[in-house]
């Protein structure tokens, strides 16, 4: 392999589930990859709309949003290093079923819908790894959909925090008050409560949408028990996906 093909490769092993991929189908893979760059607000896919990419994240977030009315959203998924955007395409959905926005800038891996389902379609190793992922995009929005249900806010707010801390792998990290409330489908004044009263018990430091995990632990002890479900169902699955 030439430095220039090994150099294609470390960029796009930065996404797990391509890295999950034997380096023989990875190399069938990656003509069809471009690494492009994604910007905080950016919107991938709109529900309803035909999907014309896939994304793979390498150090950039995805929120995935249920849409209600063309204007009320609800997170029910995070995408990050750990999946991609674009997994029903290989299940034959022509258009996207959910809102998807940048919520952390960065870097991603990049193919048209129609390059990948020809390779999903001749791809037994893309088929495995997809499959099991797809079961746990799955598993994790029936659980935050039971979560905004039932669950009060502050929880929530702290569930959603510590999931995007797992994604990001850093206890320090941007989101607007907008952009949670969004997310949490509340009103801007609702987030703003919940963040004070964690901020306030010493678990976080909120300001100016810069937000600092102070106490993971007692954040986990503030959070509802979703997020160790979505937790411990994402490392399960994808563990075993990629063995």
């Amino acid at each position: 392999m030439n430095f220039a093909a090994s150099h294609d490769v470390a960029e796009h092993n930065a996404n797990l589930l391509l890295a999950a991929l034997p380096p023989q189908e990875l190399a069938q893979v990656l003509p069809m990859l471009d690494q492009v760059k994604v910007e905080a607000g950016e919107v991938l896919s709109e529900a309803g709309e035909p999907f014309h990419h896939i994304y793979f994240p390498h150090d950039s977030l995805i929120s995935l949003l249920g849409v209600a009315g063309g204007r009320l959203t609800l997170e029910v998924g995070l995408v990050g290093r750990e999946g991609m955007l674009g997994a029903t395409v290989a299940l034959g959905h022509q258009t996207a079923q959910v809102r998807a926005v940048v919520q952390r800038p960065g870097s991603a891996s990049r193919m048209t819908s129609s390059d990948f389902r020809a390779e999903f379609a001749r791809n037994p190793a893309l088929q495995r790894v997809l499959y099991r992922y797809t079961d746990t995009l799955l598993a994790q929005a029936i659980q935050i959909a039971v979560c905004s249900r039932f669950h009060v806010l502050e929880a929530r707010l702290a569930r959603s925090l510590l999931i995007t801390r797992d994604r990001l792998q850093s206890d320090k990290f941007h989101l607007t008050h907008e952009f949670l409330a969004h997310a949490l489908g509340v009103r801007r004044v609702g987030v703003t409560k919940a963040a004070s009263a964690l901020q306030q018990q010493g678990l976080i430091i909120y300001s100016r949408g810069n937000i600092e995990i102070l106490d993971p632990v007692g954040l986990a002890a503030a959070a509802c028990t979703c997020y160790e479900i979505v937790k411990d169902a994402s490392v399960g699955a994808l563990s075993s996906a990629f063995v």
